[in-house]
């Protein structure tokens, strides 16, 4: 009982470390768990014994016999789904193509390539080096997530490595299966047929079972034949049920099942979506450190012995700094990705949960069978992911300013508020070349943006989800546009560090805008309207108009007829190659003129 507690809380505490010092969590677990295991054993504990001591094929241990691997499989289960539930076809509009070659050319590369490497470095079978390279193909998305998050880079930059570190999970886990069957029937002549059998028994029952599963879930809930409060753990025993089914009919397409039914249900029209994700995040965090420090205590002192060498280095260096950027310049010809970007992408590889459970799992039934070399499956795997963790988590930032990756300047719009309105001024600013993204908690208006062609959002702003989202690192301005000032004030109040690096504006309320001044920096329009003025504008003349202002004179005249004209109301000020919310322009050292004004409401006409 003791140790199962001790492992739940020092797993928490390595997570609060991680995001204390922004750094993947699995740094500190697995440091945590080779401190209780293997290092324990040798240095702190008097018997030699280890503080955590799983011990998956004794007859002691938290996990006797085959228990760790049965957790472990159902906990990876659980956290590819929450993946897969993240996963948008709109995100890949400009990078499906590099995605699709990343996860099938560029893992034959590093499958291959890391294969041959570790065969003449390390004198293992190839068999057993092909294992080993099957595992690390993998770039998992627990390790990737948190490094991006800190780093604000292009948009499809952050969208292939978060694509790229969840479909390559299951890749990576059928290459790794299928090399081990190779292993496991004696590499005979019926192999390549077993291999074939067994291939294309993953795919079918995979996506069979992740694709029908889904919809059943979705039908269940959004007929609501599951009451609210067992939405999530009728949600979770899905998944399990999924996994496990498939599994029974294909061996190790359980993974891709799961991902395919997150992918499918993350897609769809699904009530409840948001509540079912915060579930399954919180309960995939607490998963996640549970099995590093489970899967780092169960390596022992000999087996870190194996890695005291200079091949261990150069296997590493060889990985990462040949074949990784290989793989990757080799995926992403004539894509629209620059050079710099597809530098930064090959710097970035972390390996992840899924590559360290399944070595755990294989490298212990292995050395159980007997099979000559197996015993440096398992130490080589966490090597590659520890050293990878290790270098991504503190050079990325550094590199991404090193080859001119990082955003200097974040010109992307973030508008709270989806409204009719709303969407009027997101079109707007989206043809003239600005990236918009709206936020709102009412998802028919999410769904009504995205059908008009919109970047938007399902989010409730007062959970803290939006800080955390990777792909708002290059949001700079933070516009607040809805009804309920409340809300106005808290998105102001609490993302504005966040998102408003150039700029964080709201709505006035009706009190603000008996009072206010046109010079008042927070604003959003003139001061003097709220959002009735803004709504009565759109709905009698759901238009943007614009004038052109030649004279500081008459651009404060123009503003002033706006003013008095409750139909319309004044949005932005274009000069140049500048487009700035009118309350913004007031606060530039440029002069009020030569420039256009675009206003929302009746067209009216202006005497110069």
């Amino acid at each position: 009982m003791l140790e199962l507690a001790g492992i739940i809380i020092l797993g928490i505490l390595a997570q609060w470390v991680a995001w204390k010092f922004k750094i993947p969590a699995i740094l500190p677990l697995i440091l945590i768990g080779l401190l209780v295991g293997p290092i324990a054993s040798e240095f702190l504990s008097e018997d030699g014994s280890k503080w955590i001591e799983p011990i998956w094929n004794g007859e002691k241990g938290l996990f006797p016999g085959d228990g760790l691997y049965y957790f472990v499989s159902l906990a990876i289960s659980i956290i590819l789904f929450e993946g897969g539930l993240t996963l948008k076809r709109n995100e890949i509009e400009n990078v499906g193509p590099v995605i699709t070659k990343l996860i099938t050319l560029g893992s034959a590369i590093t499958f291959f390539g890391a294969g041959i490497v570790a065969h003449h470095f390390f004198e293992l079978g190839w068999e057993l080096s092909f294992l080993f390279s099957g595992l690390i193909i993998v770039t998992g998305p627990t390790v990737i997530t948190p490094i991006l998050r800190n780093i604000p880079l292009k948009r499809d930059v952050s969208t292939v490595l978060k694509w790229e570190g969840i479909l390559i999970d299951p890749i990576g886990a059928l290459v790794a299966v299928l090399v081990f069957e190779f292993i496991s029937v004696g590499g005979d002549g019926g192999f390549t047929k077993t291999a074939l059998i067994e291939f294309a028994k993953i795919l079918l029952f995979g996506t069979t079972f992740g694709f029908t599963f889904a919809h059943a879930l979705a039908y269940a809930i959004n007929k609501k034949l599951i009451p609210h409060y067992l939405l999530n753990v009728a949600s979770l025993s899905t998944v399990l049920l999924v996994f496990v089914e498939s599994e029974v009919f294909a061996h190790e397409s359980g993974l891709l099942a799961v991902v395919v039914m997150g992918m499918v249900l993350g897609n769809g029209k699904l009530n409840n979506l948001k509540e079912l994700l915060y579930f399954k995040e919180s309960l995939s965090i607490l998963l996640i450190s549970i099995l590093f420090i489970l899967l780092a205590a169960n390596i022992n002192i000999d087996d870190l012995m194996l890695l005291y060498t200079w091949k261990s280095a150069a296997l590493f260096a060889i990985v990462v700094f040949i074949i990784r950027p290989l793989a990757v310049f080799a995926s992403t010809i004539n894509s629209n990705l620059k050079f710099n970007e597809k530098l930064f992408i090959s710097w970035v590889g972390p390996r992840g949960i899924v590559a360290a459970g399944i070595a755990s799992l294989f490298g212990s039934k292995l050395l159980k069978a007997g099979v000559e070399g197996a015993e440096y499956i398992t130490p080589l795997v966490f090597m590659i992911v520890l050293g990878t963790v290790l270098l991504n988590a503190t050079t990325a930032r550094l590199f991404a300013k090193m080859v001119g990756v990082f955003l200097k300047s974040s010109n992307g719009i973030l508008i709270i508020g989806a409204s009719k309105p709303s969407r009027l001024i997101a079109k707007f600013l989206t043809e003239k070349g600005k990236r918009v993204v709206l936020i709102d908690s009412n998802k028919k208006f999410i769904e009504q943006a995205q059908n008009e062609g919109l970047e938007a959002i399902n989010e409730n702003i007062y959970d803290d989800n939006l800080s955390d989202n990777i792909e708002l690192n290059d949001v700079g301005y933070l516009i607040a546009l809805t009804a309920n000032d409340a809300v106005n004030n808290h998105v102001l109040a609490s993302f504005s560090k966040d998102f408003g690096e150039h700029g964080a504006f709201k709505i006035a309320s009706s009190i603000e805008a008996k009072n206010a001044t046109i010079e008042e920096r927070e604003s959003f329009f003139t001061p003097n309207d709220d959002f009735i003025n803004f709504s009565e504008a759109y709905r009698e003349n759901p238009h943007i108009n614009e004038v052109q202002i030649k004279t500081e004179e008459s651009y404060y005249k123009i503003l002033g007829l706006l003013a008095k004209d409750e139909k319309s109301i004044p949005l932005f000020i274009e000069k140049g190659k500048g487009l700035f919310l009118v309350a913004e322009f007031e606060q530039t050292a440029e002069p009020k003129e030569k420039c256009k004004l675009y206003y929302l409401g009746k067209k009216l006409v202006f005497q110069e």
